[in-house]
């Protein structure tokens, strides 16, 4: 994969809300799950996990859409509604960014996917790692030395 030149810049589908990263993403996944589903009104969201520093809104102000808490809110352009990134209550880690967000899109493969026990048959994605529910906490410090190792 050819490395981007950084920072990347991207925007909601109707352009009134602008986002940006600076760094490359802590690992990339495409989740399976029905809330997922839903959000994207399609078969798996793509996400990619991206330091907090690295991550800021250029343009604009995100609403809290789809869930609103306790334990995530989901930001979304308040005019055409596009699902834009989500943040996880008590971790602060990574923010999970849409990638196809940004005109480039470098980090819209997932190496993993998780909640495949909603995964509509059919699917089929070039994820590395499979995950029936998340991967258990000991999994991550590997995945992420792995992921690293892809960039």
């Amino acid at each position: 994969m050819e490395k981007p030149r950084l920072p990347i810049s991207g925007a909601c589908r109707c352009g009134a809300v602008g986002i940006e990263i600076s760094a490359p993403p802590i690992m990339t996944a495409a989740c399976h799950c029905r809330g997922c589903q839903r959000m994207s009104s399609s078969a798996f969201s793509l996400t990619m996990m991206v330091p907090p520093s690295a991550f800021r809104v250029t343009k604009g102000e995100p609403v809290k859409g789809g869930i609103k808490g306790p334990q995530l809110d989901h930001y979304c352009c308040p005019s055409c509604m596009s699902w834009m990134f989500t943040r996880i209550t008590g971790i602060d880690d990574f923010v999970n960014v849409r990638p196809t967000m940004f005109d480039d899109m470098p980090w819209s493969t997932p190496f993993i996917e998780t909640m495949t026990v909603d995964k509509l048959p059919w699917v089929e994605t070039p994820a590395r790692h499979r995950y029936e529910r998340f991967p258990p906490v000991e999994a991550f410090p590997q995945l992420l030395e792995e992921f690293a190792s892809t960039l």
